[in-house]
């Protein structure tokens, strides 16, 4: 996992984290917050489908807004408010 994907993790132990099982993590923070070169890691070591699944699970209070409106757009996601998921049960 390069530095640029690392530097996303602040809150994480880098040494720790297994890109397979903590991927919505993974992919999470660098659609939030990273840059280029992590976004390019992460679209070249996940599927563009496994990246849309985790993102559309994303509450939409959890994402930058920024990031979410670019996202959005270009993996054609709507993530769910707080309120939708409440009332869906």
């Amino acid at each position: 996992m390069p530095q640029s994907v690392k530097n996303v993790l602040w809150s994480y132990n880098t040494e720790e984290i297994d890109p397979d099982t903590n991927k919505q993590i993974i992919v999470g923070q660098v659609l939030n917050f990273g840059t280029k070169e992590a976004t390019d890691w992460l679209f070249r070591n996940y599927s563009i489908e496994e990246i849309r699944k985790i993102a559309v699970t994303i509450p939409s209070g959890q994402w930058d807004r920024k990031s979410l409106a670019l996202w959005s757009l270009y993996l054609e996601i709507n993530p769910e408010s707080k309120q939708e998921r409440v009332e869906r049960g």
